[in-house]
């Protein structure tokens, strides 16, 4: 789904790089459980209430920012460059 392959490649971009490995493990799970994207979708913008083993810091960092606070444009996923570059 369009939405949220924008929405968590950006957040990944952002965020992925200073996760905890537990957090990075929540991230996974969080991403690759739901059988239907539109779950993780409405949970990250709160339209619906994620299942309770889902509410941890990662969806909470989700949450905050697809609330986009800066309003960026989020037209699409960004280029898969940064994945190489060196810290």
């Amino acid at each position: 789904m369009l939405e949220n392959c924008i929405l968590l490649s950006l957040f990944a971009k952002e965020n992925l790089g200073r996760m905890s490995e537990e957090q990075l493990n929540r991230y996974d799970r969080l991403i690759n459980e739901p059988s239907n994207d539109w779950d993780i979708y409405y949970w990250a913008t709160e339209a619906k209430p994620a299942p309770a083993e889902l509410e941890h810091d990662v969806l909470a960092m989700l949450r905050e920012f697809a609330k986009n606070r800066n309003r960026e444009q989020r037209l699409r996923q960004p280029d898969l460059e940064y994945l190489f570059e060196h810290p």
